[in-house]
């Protein structure tokens, strides 16, 4: 007889959860899995392990709606400490320079920002998750090996200073995708020519997701993916929407999961680079692009499904380790 082996259950869509400090955001996965039995799960964008505040992740076929939430403008508040450089850019690291702070008024810290707001060309820090021939740039950093990276195009919609005591600033940023927080404070620190480190970081909101939302780890692991857990899933319609939605009929559902194009047809002409999502009833079916004059599509969500038990003598294999999963267990090294 053969090995009997049932395939791995749980919810699906999107977990906002408020990470604590501490801990890496692939132990977070990790512990939300348990919750949940196994399910497979990512995150949609990486918070130190010092850092705390909103994780979304996605559960189960909600894997597929990372690339559309990665892109968001996202919302941080932190606490710069003045006249403290290290080779992190945070507490983390090891303390490479001090000096004196010099006197500072709000008038001086707003021009300051002001320099920082709109489009800007930023340096990402040396200990980072951006690769170099392969190789995570943390790692050669560890080495003293790593090269300065070229500074990357980002973007600042808002940016807040405050004078919480004579070497503390605290920062409120609204940013693009890509905006290190970290790197921030060190060129705060350069202006203001004492140079500075990120003490703290809390990031509250990711697109439309906000952290007022989100449940904490302790009150998930309490409820042992019971009912309130499960209630904290957001459904794949709800992930998306900050796409326009368009409702259609369960024969063009089944036409778009069969990957046929014609149901687009119908949806009238968008804007360059628009995406929608497509849903009958509560459930997201596809994501399409306009690409050109067409709508093209890109993405397409399987229909929820009872799953029975095993016949004897059959087993299910395990599924493979996606992209998302390999990139959180190179992350979970990242500063350990």
């Amino acid at each position: 007889m053969g090995r009997r082996r049932s395939t791995v259950d749980g919810p699906t869509g999107l977990l906002l959860v408020d990470k604590p400090a501490g801990i890496s955001s692939a132990a977070v996965v990790a512990r939300v899995r348990r919750v949940f039995g196994g399910v497979k799960a990512g995150h949609t964008g990486t918070l130190d392990p010092f850092a705390t505040g909103l994780l979304p992740l996605c559960l189960g076929e909600g894997t597929k709606l990372a690339t559309y939430l990665t892109e968001a403008d996202k919302t941080y508040e932190g606490v710069i400490r003045l006249g403290v450089t290290t080779d992190t850019l945070d507490r983390t690291g090891v303390v490479t320079a001090t000096a004196p702070v010099p006197a500072l008024d709000d008038a001086r810290l707003d021009e300051v920002a002001s320099a920082f707001r709109g489009q800007i060309l930023q340096v990402p820090p040396a200990f980072s998750a951006i690769k170099r021939g392969g190789r995570p740039m943390y790692e050669l950093a560890r080495r003293g090996e790593a090269p300065e990276l070229p500074p990357r195009p980002v973007r600042v919609d808002r940016l807040e200073l405050t004078l919480l005591g004579p070497d503390r600033v605290s920062v409120a940023v609204d940013c693009s995708k890509g905006f290190y927080v970290r790197s921030l404070a060190d060129e705060i620190g350069a202006q203001l020519g004492c140079g500075a480190m990120l003490e703290g970081l809390r990031r509250t909101r990711v697109g439309r997701l906000r952290i007022d939302d989100a449940i904490s780890l302790t009150d998930l692991e309490a409820d042992g993916g019971g009912e309130a857990a499960s209630a904290a899933v957001l459904s794949l319609d709800e992930a998306l929407g900050h796409m326009r939605r368009i409702e259609i009929g369960t024969s063009e559902a089944e036409a778009l999961r069969l990957g046929r194009q014609s149901p687009l047809h119908r949806i009238a002409p968008g804007e360059s680079g628009e995406k929608i999502r497509l849903a009958a009833g509560k459930e997201l079916v596809a994501v399409a692009a306009f690409e050109g004059r067409f709508w093209v599509l890109e993405r397409v969500f399987a229909a929820p499904m009872t799953l029975a038990p095993c016949p004897a003598g059959m087993f299910v294999l395990p599924p493979a380790v996606s992209q998302m999963e390999e990139e959180e267990r190179n992350e979970a090294n990242r500063r350990d």
